[in-house]
């Protein structure tokens, strides 16, 4: 067995598993690990952000894009805690992103003597944020760790996973054995007879309704094949948009859904939690519900459903389109309800007539597989359901964890992982500045994203709800900006000011061409609230 440092260890562990680049911050603890870094030269790409939430948002963000592992690496202590927003969006949104995480000398661990970074219990912090996590306690112990982290990235439910690295660990060296990757867990037996009972459930429906989420983006085939043989509208919110393309007939977003749910007989959970139908739509006797997860945790969370199907979504509805094969095209009947209802919904988004201009000028120089990174902003409440996303990943949102501030370091992941697809981040002037200072990763990296500042003076979202909900009472939501274009500038990236969607159309060509870091800034004042269509009202039950 050849002799090699821990660091050695792990690092030529993650080359055994395909890493290409880290996403991370050096700092005392893991000098060894990045010793091990540079001598492995151009088979690792490491890139370095200015401050450890950007490291692992960075992370986030080719995970997100790509489906594929991403991994970052930080000091312990004040290092690790400053990515935990990043690591809890990566739960929330199902991300496959291995952190790497310091610690203090292993004989001190749990002792309490004050050392440099020393938190109690950060193994636990760690533990709480991720599916498994576990420290590497000697050399010849990180290649088994290592791959036992990427089989739980790649196996049953994806979510982000995690390894404590001490730096005697990382310093020592041993003989140590690598290992070839695991083979992911096998899948499961399919439950033959409940798919069968499902597909019944859907024959005799009137109103079939598929809601589709992110743990449907790798079946979008198979969710359309189903679609098209039942002629079943399909909905998606954030998560799961693009999945069925927008432009599909059956394709809906969430205003379209709570519609739908009005009328459904039978709805199919796809990868969903159901969470926003369920708890706030209603529900009745007349309504049935059939949960598809690949956890067999999240089939019951909710409410127990009349069936539930454990397994991959793409295996199961490739297996329940199999009971619809004989039936004819499309059902002419359904396909102009469905049509109707986005008619509907189009005309009733009107209202958010400049937040649509602006999107439609996003999409229209896009390409259909170009990714927008959405903020928590008006323009971003309004893309989750005035935004066409025609792809699946195309439109990256962080999920119930509505985490403000991830947009510009998770864009810099996601287009340094996607190369040559243009990236786009739809950003406030509240959230870009929780991560401006990334815009010096974007230069030193040369990571040509381009990021759309929609400069309110405020953080809009709670300025709105002071103003409208609770009687005017502003406090705490005005903000004092600097000059943004003048911003980008000092860190020698491209900056324009705009105020129309037109304008926004040619200089966003114009940006993508240059194939340069960018930055718009789209002074906008107060927009017409994107709410509505999202705080939608019962429409069943009491």
């Amino acid at each position: 067995m050849p002799l090699m440092s821990g660091g050695d260890a792990v690092v030529r562990s993650l080359l055994g598993h395909g890493v290409k680049a880290i996403y991370c911050l050096p700092g005392v603890q893991s000098d060894h690990l990045f010793n091990a870094m540079f001598d492995v030269g151009d088979a690792l790409a490491v890139i370095h952000t200015r401050h450890e939430q950007g490291a692992a948002y960075m992370a986030l963000g080719a995970a997100l894009a790509t489906g594929r592992p991403a991994v970052y690496s930080v000091v312990p202590g004040p290092g690790f805690l400053n990515t935990t927003a990043a690591l809890a969006t990566a739960h929330s949104t199902g991300a496959r992103v291995l952190a790497l995480v310091g610690q203090i000398p292993s004989r001190a661990i749990g002792k309490g003597h004050g050392l440099l970074h020393e938190i109690p219990d950060q193994i636990g912090i760690l533990r709480t944020l991720t599916k498994w996590a576990d420290r590497v306690g000697k050399p010849a112990d990180a290649p088994g760790l290592v791959g036992r982290a990427f089989y739980e990235l790649q196996s049953g439910r994806p979510r982000p996973v995690g390894l404590e690295l001490p730096p005697d660990v990382l310093a020592v060296r041993a003989e140590v054995e690598l290992v070839p990757p695991l083979a992911p867990a096998p899948e499961p037996a399919l439950d033959e007879d409940a798919i069968a009972r499902a597909a019944a459930l859907l024959a005799k429906a009137e109103c079939p309704v598929i809601f589709v989420g992110g743990g449907a983006i790798e079946a979008a085939a198979e969710v359309r094949v189903l679609a098209e043989r039942l002629t079943a509208p399909v909905v998606a919110y954030r998560r799961g948009k693009g999945v069925l393309d927008q432009r599909h007939p059956l394709s809906h977003v969430l205003p379209g859904g709570h519609a739908l749910w009005a009328k459904a007989d039978v709805v199919l959970a796809a990868g969903t939690r159901l969470q926003l139908p369920i708890s706030a739509w209603g529900l009745d006797d007349k309504l049935k519900i059939i949960k598809l997860d690949v956890d067999p945790d999240e089939i019951e969370r909710l409410r127990k459903p009349e069936i539930g199907l454990v397994g991959d979504c793409a295996r199961v509805l490739r297996r329940l389109a199999e009971h619809f094969a004989h039936l004819p095209a499309m059902r002419p009947d359904r396909l102009a309800f469905s049509r109707a209802i986005k008619d509907k919904v189009a005309a009733d988004l009107a209202v958010l007539a400049p937040q649509l201009g602006y999107l439609r000028a996003i999409r229209d120089v896009l390409p259909d597989h170009g990714v927008v990174i959405d903020e928590l902003t008006q323009v971003g409440y309004s893309g989750r359901a005035a935004y066409e996303a025609r792809a699946p990943r195309t439109y990256i949102s962080s999920g119930y964890q509505g985490t403000l501030g991830w947009g510009v370091a998770t864009a810099l992941g996601a287009k340094h992982a996607l190369g040559d697809v243009p990236v786009v981040a739809i950003s406030g002037d509240g959230g870009f500045m929780f991560n401006v200072q990334e815009l010096a990763t974007a230069v030193r990296h040369r990571i040509p994203v381009v990021l759309i500042v929609f400069n309110d003076g405020a953080y809009g979202n709670v300025r709105n709800m002071q103003k409208n909900l609770h009687g005017n009472r502003l406090i705490g939501s005005d903000l004092a900006n600097p000059d943004f274009v003048k911003l980008a500038e000092s860190f020698g990236i491209a900056g324009q000011r705009l105020t129309a969607p037109e304008a926004l159309r040619r200089a966003l060509e114009k940006s993508l061409a240059a194939n340069e870091p960018a930055l718009i800034e789209v002074p906008c004042g107060d927009m017409p609230s994107p709410w509505q269509f999202i705080d939608m009202p019962r429409v069943r039950g009491v």
